[in-house]
């Protein structure tokens, strides 16, 4: 089981902002930049290159509803996108407010993140998530 199955059977406490049948949406522990999120979803994958193209578009649709709201909570010039694989077994894809390049480099990852700075980060996502009308907003 990975440590993503073991966060979406609540074994591990962590920040949702996004809930739905297929995927979930949670605060990564160590940021790159405020607002860092993985879309993750339930099935336990290892590679991208083993979903079904179903669940690929369904994560990506998500991605993008939850790229709007970020950048609507963190002001940026983008939201990046990556899927790297390496930290966890587990599909999942980083969606970042970047302004430039450096800001999707995971040397610049804070390991030591306060947890009332990662509360403040989904409650803003959260919140735009929320006035772009979406229901799926985790509680």
């Amino acid at each position: 089981m990975s440590l993503f199955t073991r966060i979406i059977n609540g074994e591990i406490p962590c920040r949702f902002v996004w809930k739905d049948e297929h995927c979930v949406v949670f605060l990564t522990i160590a940021p790159i930049r405020p607002g860092h999120t993985l879309v993750v979803p339930r099935q336990e994958i290892d590679s991208w290159l083993d979903a079904p193209p179903e669940l690929t578009a369904h994560l990506f649709q998500t991605a993008q509803s939850v790229g709007r709201g970020i950048q609507q909570a963190f002001p940026c010039t983008k939201v990046g996108v990556m899927i790297a694989g390496l930290e966890v077994p587990h599909l999942h894809i980083h969606l970042t407010p970047i302004d430039e390049i450096r800001d999707m480099d995971f040397a610049r990852q804070d390991s030591k993140a306060q947890p009332a700075d990662l509360d403040a980060a989904a409650e803003k996502i959260r919140t735009a998530l929320r006035a772009l009308g979406y229901s799926q907003v985790a509680d």
